[in-house]
């Protein structure tokens, strides 16, 4: 089974400050490069191509070794509100002036939960 991967356009590409290959991510969280693809396959993580290569995943989805906490719950539910890769992106980079800073910055900043209401509230 092959993985299936979205190709970003520029702009949203740009809103991301760093980017991680697929062997980064692997080696970041001490998995296996097959494993490694599984949290994409999974969407407990999101990774789109950028360019001609396999895909690229957001740094700051990463902490430490261990996927973000409140990252895996928030991507079901923008998948479940229709959001495909790319969408879902873009939603958690752009900038939202009532959280304040973007809903990536939130989960980091511990407010995975109302991030999580906020993406529920997409689906209707």
């Amino acid at each position: 089974m092959t993985l299936s991967v979205a190709q970003i356009d520029r702009e949203t590409e740009q809103l991301v400050e760093e980017w991680l290959t697929l062997p980064e991510v692997a080696s970041r969280l001490d998995l296996s490069i097959g494993r490694a693809k599984q949290l994409l396959k999974d969407h407990k993580l999101l990774g789109v191509r950028r360019g001609s290569g396999g895909p690229h995943v957001p740094a700051v989805f990463l902490d430490g070794k261990d996927v973000m906490k409140g990252l895996p719950g928030t991507l079901t539910v923008l998948r479940d509100a229709g959001y495909d890769d790319v969408e879902s992106l873009r939603w958690l980079f752009t900038p939202d002036e009532s959280l304040p800073g973007s809903p990536i910055q939130a989960i980091r900043a511990g407010r995975h939960t109302e991030v999580k209401r906020r993406a529920q509230a997409l689906a209707f």
